[in-house]
């Protein structure tokens, strides 16, 4: 009996509690491995501080304050610069302002933006920052990536709500680039939120407050004119004769070319021919087959009287690119033609895949609204509305950003006009920030957007690069200087003069009528 018990203690039941070890053992390192597998996928999904792999995309989205460049060597240099001036800041000296731009955009023109916008915001937070007078509080700029196509505005507007109630103190949101559908839901989120939300490039009429009335985007101000304004600087420019034009257009459109659409309309009635639409790739910056119809849009242009003469066009730069190409090989070389468009027609110059061709045709030109121009204030004699002093303050800066301290930030370019209207946008952001808190200590994050209605008059209105800035109450720009721009037979700008919305600048006093 002893001997069956030894058994079954040290053989039967010793063995199987050893394989219950065992398997126990095993359980457990299969479970650490599987941890250690989900936990390293997870760490490997951040690209930098601020900065995630969403799952199920290859992009980084987020907010940045390192010198991370979202993977674009062009934009290293002015970022480092924005470190540098970030980490100069005391603690508890300053508030916080995200530029919010697609910075893992692939398409060239968008890349070239995106970089100017950049350094124009920097220029801004620099000027704020050295102030002679020392106004508080001091700027600290981030970086907000929603995506290239702002697919992942939701997470990106999630993180910059977390900085408004942290160390961070956010304060604005400047940038927003394109009107576009995601940047129109980012808006409205950020806003509906509180946050306020300065537009540098945004022009389309449904981007903007005080549309029937109505204010769907409270906190938000703008620097440049609606397309609605500036088509109403283009006819009082160009004396458009809707008898005598012919509209071609987006016929799915996206917030900027519908409202453009709208307001070219506007100036169109009584127009004596249908309106030709087109159907561009649901990317606008892709190629896509519209090239072939705006070969037979050029044929039915050339089946028009000779007093026929102007063109509006309300489309995108890709598709704009391609009628012009199709209009200078037209088959009715004899007709003259003008091309008159929106502030997408800045991303022609230099465009490779522009028919030389086509801008050395002496009978063809083409002209669009730019939001700035270098030239426009040195070279027009306007005597209100903006001045050449104005403008040359930021060349200043330019040229003090050639070196340290200040810079270096990289190839500046001026002639799109994406440097100076960021410029003034990130002028606005600090002007509403520091009239929230004359002390200079932190203001309420509400405080802020409430600045915009008092924007104007001689003392209160910002006195940008790119003109005036005078906000009426709903944060729009009051009679705005828009520069009309050419494009020359070289693929450069060239500037004609500045239009008014109003038809001539604004008064001294720049204060909206009622």
């Amino acid at each position: 009996m002893a001997r069956v018990w030894t058994w079954l203690r040290e053989d039967l039941w010793e063995i199987r509690f050893r394989r219950y070890v065992a398997l126990t053992l095993v359980a457990a390192l299969v479970g650490l491995g599987v941890w250690g597998g989900m936990t390293a996928a997870k760490e490997n999904r951040s690209c930098a501080p601020g900065v995630v792999q969403p799952k199920g995309s290859d992009e980084c989205v987020g907010v940045s304050w390192t010198t991370y460049a979202f993977g674009r060597p062009r934009f290293a240099e002015t970022i480092r610069a924005i470190n540098r001036e970030n980490h100069r800041l005391s603690p508890g000296s300053y508030v916080t302002v995200a530029l919010l731009e697609p910075f893992t955009a692939t398409d060239a023109d968008n890349l070239g933006d995106v970089l100017h916008e950049l350094q124009g915001a920097y220029l801004a937070q620099y000027q704020a920052n050295h102030d002679t007078t020392g106004l508080k509080p001091k700027i600290r700029l981030v970086l907000a990536n929603p995506g290239a196509g702002g697919a992942h505005w939701r997470h990106t507007v999630d993180q910059l709500e977390r900085m408004t109630k942290g160390p961070d103190r956010l304060r604005a949101v400047t940038g927003v680039g394109l009107s576009t559908d995601n940047n129109k839901k980012a808006v409205q989120e950020l806003t509906r939120r509180g946050i306020p939300v300065i537009g540098s490039s945004i022009t389309a009429d449904d981007l903007a407050n005080g549309q029937d009335g109505k204010d769907p985007f409270p906190g938000l101000a703008r620097v440049s004119p609606t397309n609605t304004d500036e088509a109403r600087a283009l006819a009082s420019f160009a004396k458009v004769s809707a008898a005598d034009a012919f509209l071609v257009y987006d016929r799915t459109g996206d917030p900027y070319t519908r409202t453009l659409q709208r307001s070219f309309e506007k100036m169109l009635k009584g127009s004596r021919y249908e309106a030709q639409p087109f159907t561009p790739p649901a990317d606008r910056s892709k190629e896509g087959s519209t090239a072939n119809v705006f070969a037979q849009v050029s044929n039915i242009l050339c089946n028009t009287p000779k007093t026929t003469d102007t063109i509006l066009f309300a489309g995108r730069h890709t598709q704009l690119r391609q009628f012009i190409n199709a209009l200078g090989a037209r088959g009715c070389v004899d007709r003259r033609f003008t091309v008159l468009t929106g502030d997408e027609g800045s991303y022609l110059a230099g465009d490779k895949d522009l028919d030389p061709a086509a801008l050395k045709d002496p009978l063809l030109t083409v002209r669009y609204t730019a939001l700035a121009h270098p030239d426009a204030w040195p070279k027009d004699g306007a005597r209100t509305g903006g001045s050449a002093a104005d403008a040359k303050v930021l060349r200043e800066l330019l040229a003090s950003a050639a070196r340290e301290p200040a810079g270096p930030i990289g190839k500046v370019g001026l002639d799109d006009g994406q440097l100076i209207i960021a410029y003034d946008a990130m002028r606005l952001a600090v002007h509403g920030i520091r009239g929230a808190s004359p002390t200079g200590k932190v203001p309420a994050l509400r405080d802020v957007g409430l600045q915009w209605p008092q924007v104007k008059g001689t003392q209160l209105r910002v006195n940008g690069a790119s003109g005036w800035i005078c906000l009426d109450a709903h944060g729009n720009p009051y009679d705005k200087a828009v520069p009309i721009v050419e494009l020359t037979p070289d693929s450069r700008t060239r500037f004609v003069r500045i239009a008014w919305p109003e038809g001539k600048p604004p008064a001294k006093e720049c204060l909206p009528p009622s």
